[in-house]
């Protein structure tokens, strides 16, 4: 089994058990040896208290008695009465010149002067721990060796019960801690089955469905409202593929059935050959304008599917416009309507696609053109910023209804609902047009009145 395939409840209980395991054993430890350290210095504490009383009395005896009366002096002094007391005093030569009752009964290592003022050390005697201080004291020319000493037995053993009882009490609290931790942890996972469970219900007949936002202002929450703008995404995403398979189902049958109505009255009887000229003829329109139809909705879909299409190179604006304009001369023409040019003299320069932006701006062009009754003008202007490029297109055509204009950019959306396919196209032109603007890193905006004309703005950055 791998670590993955492991709940993550579980994972987090043995992740808490682990770090309570070495909190707690760090803490154990440190307890036992500031227990230790306190217990080493009080002791150590209660031997330099008793070495400073013995080492006044010296001072104050042995200028007054010989050596061998100060061991009486020792003896008899009421601070150092307590049998338990363990205490040896040494002439400068190591002979003992007093040795109490419990020090000669533990016969405590042989004494030495230490080489400083005092000395501490550990010793075991028979197996029996003690603290001992060695200390040497000087009298009028005189010097003393003092060792006091103190039994450990006891404060080991309350050390060592002390350690035992954090032995029990660890494992205890480990294991109650790693109960508290996999229930907190199975409580504060508990929403996420609930979201899980909710996400799971969620299938394409009820996208509409969203999962509950707890209102916790936590990682859930965020969780929550993530997983339901991604719901919205799809759902809208879904919608949009759903409408354009059935506005596109709709706009294909309109021509093949008009197609196919005309090659089977051709084929009831015989006919001319003028006439089957012009069946012919009318065939081959309805299939111009149906490939260029399916053309459109190919570059759609591909533009859904974020296929690498464009190919971005530095394009001179004015440039493209001015090939456009020779382009489009003709329709221009045909329709004998006056077109204005200001371009600027100077190189605009974009990154951009050069052939999806002569596309855009024939879609423009020809919109204008198209809704323009003669007489009319169509006005193609280039005008540049610090930063951005502006291409306008405008007309003194028609002009697009206020409540149409908000939509006019959408997928087969056509103002004129009444308008012929033969005048109107798909109404996919405009929908292009804004997904090659946007694809630039710019925008397209409309301005409209009607009777008066319209006015399309594309906005693109500018590379200098």
């Amino acid at each position: 089994m791998s670590l993955k395939s492991i709940p993550i409840g579980v994972r987090l209980t043995a992740m808490y058990f682990v770090i309570m395991a070495v909190a707690m054993s760090a803490l154990g430890w440190i307890a036992l040896a500031s227990m230790k350290f306190s217990i080493r210095r009080t002791v150590d504490e209660q031997l330099e208290d008793r070495v400073k009383g013995v080492s006044e009395l010296i001072a104050r005896s042995a200028r007054a008695v010989p050596p061998a009366s100060l061991a009486n002096e020792l003896r008899d002094h009421s601070e150092l009465g307590a049998e338990e007391t363990i205490l040896q005093v040494a002439d400068d030569n190591g002979n003992w010149i007093y040795q109490s009752h419990w020090a000669r009964k533990h016969q405590l290592p042989s004494f030495k002067l230490p080489p400083s003022n005092r000395m501490f050390s550990s010793v075991r005697v028979h197996g029996d721990p003690f603290r001992v201080l060695s200390t040497q004291l000087t009298v009028d020319g005189r010097t003393f060796g003092v060792q006091v000493a103190e039994p450990m037995d006891d404060f080991y053993e309350a050390l060592a019960r002390f350690r035992n009882l954090l032995f029990a009490l660890i494992p205890l609290l480990l294991v109650v801690a790693s109960a508290a931790g996999f229930y907190m942890s199975r409580r504060a996972l508990a929403p996420v089955d609930h979201i899980t469970r909710a996400a799971q219900e969620i299938n394409v007949h009820n996208l509409s469905a969203r999962v509950a936002v707890p209102n916790s202002r936590d990682e859930l929450q965020r969780l929550a409202e993530t997983l339901n703008a991604m719901l919205e995404r799809i759902e809208t995403s879904l919608k949009r593929i759903s409408q354009f398979t059935a506005d596109a189902s709709h706009e294909l049958r309109t021509p093949v059935a008009l197609m196919r109505t005309r090659a089977e009255l051709a084929l009831r009887r015989p006919r001319t050959e003028a006439e089957y000229h012009e069946t012919i003829a009318q065939l081959l329109q309805e299939l111009v304008r149906t490939s260029d139809l399916i053309e459109k909705l190919m570059l759609l879909a591909r533009s859904d599917s974020s296929a690498e299409m464009l190919h971005f190179a530095k394009v001179d604006l004015g440039a493209s416009l001015r090939d456009v304009l020779h382009q489009t001369a003709a329709l221009v023409e045909d329709k004998q309507l006056t077109l204005h040019s200001d371009l600027t003299g100077d190189p605009v320069l974009v990154e951009g696609d050069a052939q999806f932006l002569r596309q855009l701006f024939v879609i423009l062009i020809d919109n204008a053109v198209k809704y323009t009754p003669t007489p009319g003008t169509v006005t193609v202007s280039l005008t540049a910023t610090e930063s951005s490029a502006l291409v306008s297109v405008s007309d003194t055509g028609i002009g697009i209804d206020p409540a149409d204009l908000a939509n006019i950019f959408d997928r087969f959306y056509r103002a004129d609902k009444a308008r012929s396919r033969e005048s109107g196209g798909a109404g996919l032109g405009l929908a292009i047009g804004r997904w090659i603007a946007e694809s630039h890193g710019g925008a397209i905006v409309a301005e409209s009145t009607p009777g008066k004309g319209s006015t399309f703005r594309v906005t693109l950055p500018r590379i200098r």
